[in-house]
């Protein structure tokens, strides 16, 4: 049987695995940090009229630079935004591609702060650009010395701030953000895929007088929209035009744009539900704490936790009560959502029933 050992594949790809998170047809899934609430009928109702008026003249390439839906984003995100600095593509992965295959590419190297989102290092390998681990603080923070310094000693071509970070939860402050960029003499991507959830000011507002700077979201985690597929970021105006250079012709269907635009008019009903889950990540971490794990702060919506005796079966004992949750490497840790109610319920109920022995 062939193999990829087999085929002309690129020497530096060799070895690697493709990003995968564990899929399951499970009563609760709490693994993907997905927002369990569905989408509320008023704006459903409005995202299927919106697909009824588009998709009739889907015979005809959509809008090549989302005109409409970018003013919907600037507005959305406020601080004085224009459409001329908003991007987007399928999702904040493709967003985040597009930005490295413009500032990163062979000879050049991206830094990050481990543990932090699977998806850099292979997206930092996709375009042949060499990935570097850097350290954090204590339980996972980040303090804007110890970021600054591994700044000056790499000199990387391309910084990336997760924050709040997955899969810690733990976020920074704009000090941070400020003495990672005064730093660098590349790019640096702060990535707000968590943001909503999160009480730390945004470095939406360090944006301007920083052309390297670009703040990057998604529609995926908060708005419920996981299944859209929309990201999007914020940046200078000629930074924006720097990622026309590679992304591809018409690469955000119509159908895509008019569903976020419908969302997007919505959004006050569809981000209704962000205390909720905040509410119930909070219970959940206070709850871990009584049964004697020992959970990171979390500005996001999921909670890493340690004290875990033996993860692999912790997972495997949840999984037969149709319970999802993730296993994301870190030795005696395991990483769940925050979820309704009710899910909470299942799996912290779930948690104390299978114990803490290895």
């Amino acid at each position: 049987m062939t193999t990829l050992a087999d085929l002309p594949l690129r020497d530096d790809l060799r070895g690697r695995t493709p990003y995968g998170a564990p899929q399951a047809a499970v009563g609760v899934p709490l693994n993907v940090n997905e927002n369990s609430f569905g989408i509320p009928d008023v704006v459903r109702d409005d995202i299927a009229a919106s697909l009824a008026r588009v998709v009739s003249g889907v015979n005809r390439y959509p809008d090549r630079e989302f005109t409409s839906l970018r003013h919907a984003l600037a507005s959305y995100l406020g601080h004085g935004l224009r459409a001329d600095q908003l991007w987007a593509a399928n999702g904040s992965n493709e967003v985040l591609q597009q930005v490295l295959q413009a500032f990163g590419g062979p000879g050049r190297t991206v830094l990050g702060f481990s543990p932090t989102y699977s998806m850099y290092p292979l997206l930092s390998s996709g375009v042949g650009s060499t990935w570097i681990a850097g350290e954090r603080d204590e339980a996972f923070e980040l303090g804007a010395e110890t970021a600054r310094r591994q700044v000056e000693q790499y000199q990387p071509d391309v910084v990336i701030l997760c924050t709040p970070n997955n899969p810690t939860g733990t976020d920074i402050g704009l000090d941070v953000v400020e003495a990672v960029y005064e730093a660098a003499n590349g790019i640096v991507i702060v990535d707000e895929a968590y943001q909503e959830f999160s009480d730390r000011e945004s470095a939406l507002t360090l944006l301007p007088g920083r052309e390297r700077l670009f703040v990057s979201r998604t529609m995926s985690k908060a708005f419920a929209f996981a299944g859209v597929r929309l990201g999007y970021l914020a940046a200078d105006p000629v930074a924006i035009d720097a990622l026309r250079l590679v992304r591809l012709p018409y690469h955000l269907s119509a159908l895509t744009q008019a569903a976020a635009e419908a969302a997007l008019r919505h959004s006050e009903v569809m981000l209704a539900n962000v205390a909720a889950i905040a509410a119930q990540r909070d219970r959940i971490s206070s709850r871990l704490v009584e049964l004697g794990y020992a959970p990171y702060r979390s500005a996001a919506n999921f909670v890493l936790f340690g004290g875990v005796a033996d993860p692999a079966g912790t997972f495997s004992r949840l999984l037969e009560r149709d319970i999802l949750i993730r296993d994301v490497g870190l030795p005696g840790h395991l990483r769940v959502t925050a979820g309704t109610e009710p899910e909470t319920t299942a799996f912290l109920t779930a948690l104390a029933e299978i114990g803490n022995d290895a």
